[in-house]
């Protein structure tokens, strides 16, 4: 069963966490980190949302984002 669209509002806070299906290693080099926070920044100057905190794991992240007037959906 599919999960229900989130309500959006201007000043939500997210905590996201993206992860392998099968927990393998996601970022093998720091290089790999470095380039995600590059992903990261490049979202953030086109979506204008506010990062509080990340964490970047070798095989998961985690992101509190709080959304202005794009959706979490879009910026994601």
């Amino acid at each position: 069963m599919p999960r229900k669209q989130r309500i959006h509002y201007y000043g939500a806070l997210y905590h996201v966490m993206a992860k392998d299906n099968n927990g393998e290693v996601v970022f093998s080099k720091d290089e790999d980190k470095l380039e995600y926070e590059n992903v990261i920044i490049r979202y953030k100057e086109k979506y204008s949302f506010k990062l509080h905190a990340y964490c970047l794991m070798d095989n998961h992240i985690h992101l509190l984002i709080e959304v202005r007037e794009t959706p979490l959906q879009k910026i994601m």
